[in-house]
């Protein structure tokens, strides 16, 4: 034979190898015989993901061609006659034909493929079992494809987007940059459900995405809307679908690889798409990291469907009552005991109350019940008296063994914290109803209840509401007789004074606005080097400083001037600017601006400067120590927070400090709450702006520049260690942590991904668009209040908020809304029971509140009122 042909042994079957000096890349030289050698050294990791599944071939017989003159390409499903008989295959039948498709279960067919050009190999998320049945899913695809105006890092960012609901979901989605435009998400299943079914979810993914990101995310297969967004096509987890099969190369001009990558890569700022050669090097330095959708459950290549349901690969519903409650807890990190028997029926009438310190403080009411402990949570606590009515939201069922559980859940765990029983005893049970329970509890005498107390459990609204955080809502109620302790206390914060300095414009010529933070979890921080701080619960704040003129300006992330309403905070931080440096002829020395104009020292000290302005033009101070140096002004950026007693921020109490006009009352309120600046980032120092340095080389200036007094503070900054970052601030009792790029600059008035907020919980700012009449304790006051956030086509409904308010609050909120009250409905998209006997308000005033997390129709699950926002307008707000 010539040299372009060859005839080789593969796995015992012979094959004839010809043309493989055709080159079917023009572009970059690529040859048959490099297609075949990739296939050859890459089978052992391909192979896997392609086993068992019908292969449909995209050939390209006479090359891939050029760009301007592009090779035809033939689509192949049915085998011709002349295909090898050792080629395993099996036939499917469609409604007027059946065809057979090979399977890609050996490197010898894999080999006969590329003798065939066929340079792509395309597979359904479904396997034939061994009879030739094909079976249920074993894995759920999302096909991430950028529109016209973005690219891969867009769609790296949905994909991070996706994974979180995916882990809601017990799921856990393995990356593949797809060697064309996009990226395809893949998770591991169980056979437990059809092809419809996995499809169905993954449509209703794709919507909620959509939803919560309407400026980024597009789920609808018509291409006129796809510009400038990423299209989820969710599609592809239909039976008849198929999908490039990871480690498949592509038919593009270049020879691209649909790849497996990990979120670490995601997360780079450089990802792209890879060539072979790039594919090859990788697999001889790491191992594939797909490897786990192929690990464990798909093992079972040759058995029939129904034998493989004991896998490892998650299910994507419950099958029994506490299959929830394990979903949510790993038995061999957290002490709670998690039990792999379904539970069974049982006569017992036990129930216990547990105090639960996790995120937030609440009760845990639980009883017995058909072999489960039925289960409330308890924001508020047990309630003392009849004349009390408060929340009890509907939880996961919990394994009757819980009734005996104290301990600490670890840090990073769902419901991480100490967790005691506060009573517990047994129950005489009056009725159970689906929406309404009445017992006796008989506790311990010394306990929380302090005997025998009498409980009405009610549901507050329709259990098929289309809100689900409504559907779990109910309503404790003490009946009398009743029992218990009443009373409570008030905490007083300590008093703050101080001399008050002269209000006037900002010394600065330039008008800032604040950088702002994306969302994020630690998945998204990457390989980058980055610095930690604090995430305070406050409000944000541009401080605009003069010591000449000895003025402040405190302005708002939405240009509001709050500087009359923080007195207590305009002497400390004159104070704190600089304090104690002397003129400049007293130990000073002038620096010419030739020395440091364009230049990047490193850690250099200039120790009694006197910075001019002039100076700093132009330099990259990275780690400057402006030590003694004489400053004038500076513009300081910060949050401004109220500390309870503990010292602790409590953004209730900052509300006490917003919109008070007269100056009695903001004297009163200052002793009452006071409130410290924590400064983070410094913009400018003596007219010159610093927003082009680094994070570093700001946070060097911001250090050296400002002295903590009484009430500014520049909290301390965590190099590289998120976890002891992130542990500090929950032992603080903290939000969470705000992760910082070291080297990233300060976008003025634009969010950044080189900022990230990671949080403990979860808040969302909402605009206020209704409300709904209260009940009971609440007649003829407001009961819940009707929620959104602003999109393109309005504002979108997000769900209802009826905790968290203090009786102040609701007197507050109904006289701010009474004043808004229109007849129409300000959303867009509210369903018609939570619109039932709604009050309608004109869309303008913010508020915050903090919840759960977000279902998958795009409501708040659990919110809880956290205060009003005066500091900003419905337009800064968007989708956490």
């Amino acid at each position: 034979m010539n040299a372009s042909s060859q005839v080789v042994s593969i796995e015992g079957h012979r094959i004839t190898l010809t043309h493989l000096d055709k080159v079917l890349y023009p572009e970059t030289g690529t040859t048959k015989a490099d297609v075949l050698a990739y296939y050859a050294a890459i089978a052992e990791v391909l192979i896997p993901h392609a086993m068992n599944r019908p292969a449909t071939r995209k050939r390209w017989v006479h090359g891939i061609g050029t760009k301007e003159n592009p090779g035809p390409m033939f689509f192949q499903k049915n085998l011709e006659p002349s295909t090898p008989s050792w080629v395993k295959r099996h036939e499917i039948a469609h409604k007027d034909h059946v065809n057979t498709y090979p399977m890609v279960n050996d490197l010898a067919t894999l080999t006969w493929l590329g003798q065939m050009s066929a340079l792509e190999i395309h597979v359904p998320q479904w396997q034939f079992g061994r009879t030739g049945t094909p079976r249920n899913p074993d894995r759920l695809v999302l096909d991430l494809d950028p529109g016209e105006g973005v690219g891969l890092l867009e769609c790296a960012e949905v994909a991070r987007l996706a994974r979180l609901i995916l882990q809601d979901m017990r799921l856990q989605p393995m990356p593949v940059t797809s060697g064309s435009r996009g990226i395809h998400l893949y998770a591991a299943l169980d056979l437990s459900y059809t092809s419809d079914q996995v499809s169905a979810v993954a449509h209703e993914l794709a919507r909620a995405l959509e939803t919560d990101h309407r400026d980024l995310v597009v789920s609808d297969m018509k291409k006129s809307v796809r510009p400038g967004k990423v299209f989820v096509d969710w599609s592809q987890n239909n039976a008849a679908k198929t999908t490039i099969a990871p480690y498949s190369l592509r038919g593009r001009s270049h020879p691209m690889v649909a790849t497996p990558r990990t979120w670490k890569e995601l997360a780079s700022a450089d990802l792209e798409q890879l060539d072979y050669k790039q594919v090859l090097a990788r697999l001889k330095r790491r191992e594939d990291p797909l490897a786990l959708l192929t690990a464990d459950s798909f093992e079972h290549a040759g058995r029939d469907a129904g034998v493989a349901n004991g896998s490892s690969a998650p299910a994507l519903v419950s099958p029994d009552r506490l299959t929830v409650y394990r979903s949510k807890r790993d038995a061999n990190k957290t002490p709670e005991p998690v039990l792999a028997a379904t539970a069974t029926a049982s006569a017992g009438m036990s129930f216990v109350i547990q105090e639960h310190h996790a995120r937030g403080l609440h009760w845990d009411f639980r009883l017995e019940h058909d072999g489960v402990l039925v289960s409330w949570a308890l924001p508020r606590g047990v309630p003392v008296t009849p004349a009390q009515n408060r929340l009890a939201v509907h939880v996961e069922d919990h394994p009757l063994e819980y009734g005996s559980f104290e301990g600490n859940i670890p840090v990073g765990e769902y419901g991480a914290g100490d967790v005691s029983i506060w009573d517990r005893g047994v129950y005489e049970l009056e009725k159970w109803r689906d929406d309404e329970v009445i017992v006796t509890l008989h506790g311990e005498a010394d306990a929380g209840l302090g005997g025998t107390a009498r409980f009405a459990l009610i549901r507050t609204s329709d259990s098929h509401s289309h809100s689900s955080t409504a559907a779990n809502n109910w309503l404790i109620h003490r009946m009398k007789p009743g029992g218990g302790a009443s009373g409570g206390s008030r905490t007083n914060a300590r008093p703050s004074s101080g001399p008050a300095a002269r209000i006037a414009p900002p010394p600065s010529k330039n008008a800032y606005s604040p950088m702002l933070a994306a969302a994020g979890s630690e998945a998204d921080l990457g390989a980058d080097e980055w610095a930690f701080e604090m995430k305070w619960d406050g409000m944000r704040a541009l401080a605009y400083l003069s010591l000449s003129e000895q003025s402040v300006r405190l302005v708002t992330r939405n240009g509001h001037d709050v500087t009359a309403s923080y007195p207590d905070l305009v002497a400390d931080l004159l104070s704190a600017l600089a304090p104690g440096t002397g003129p400049p002829e007293t130990e000073g020395v002038a620096l010419d601006v030739t020395v440091l104009e364009g230049a990047v020292p490193d850690g250099a000290v200039l120790e009694g400067a006197v910075l001019d302005g002039a100076v700093l033009e132009g330099a990259v101070l990275d780690g400057a120590v402006l030590e003694g140096a004489v400053l004038d002004g500076a513009v300081l950026d910060g949050e401004i927070v109220a500390v309870d007693k503990r010292g602790r921020p409590d953004f209730g109490l900052l509300q006490t400090r917003m919109n008070l006009t007269e100056a009695r009352s903001r004297v009163s309120a200052a002793r009452k709450a006071p409130v410290q600046f924590m400064l983070f980032d410094v913009l400018e120092l003596n007219g010159r702006p610093l927003t082009s340095f680094t994070y570093n080389a700001r946070r060097d200036c911001l250090e050296a520049a400002v002295t903590a007094t009484g009430s500014t503070q520049v909290p301390p900054r965590f190099h590289g260690d998120f976890n002891e970052a992130f542990q500090t601030s929950r032992q603080l009792g903290l939000e969470g942590v705000m992760a910082k790029r070291q080297n990233g600059r300060y976008t003025v008035g634009r969010r950044s991904r080189d900022w990230m907020k990671i949080k403990h919980f979860r808040t969302q700012e909402v605009v206020v668009g209704g409300w709904r009449p209260g009940h009971g304790n609440r007649s003829g006051a407001i009961g819940s209040l009707l929620l959104g956030v602003p999109t393109e086509g309005g504002l979108r409904y997000v769900g209802r908020v009826g905790t968290g308010f203090g009786e102040r609050d609701l007197a507050d909120i109904r006289s701010r809304l009474t004043r808004l009250v229109r007849k129409t409905t300000p959303f867009s998209d509210i369903p018609s029971t939570d619109a039932h006997g709604a009050v309608w308000t004109r869309p303008t005033l913010v508020a915050e509140v903090e919840f759960a997390e977000w279902t998958a129709t795009g409501r708040l699950r659990q919110p809880s009122w956290r205060g009003w926002r005066p500091d900003k307008a419905p337009g800064d707000i968007s989708s956490e």
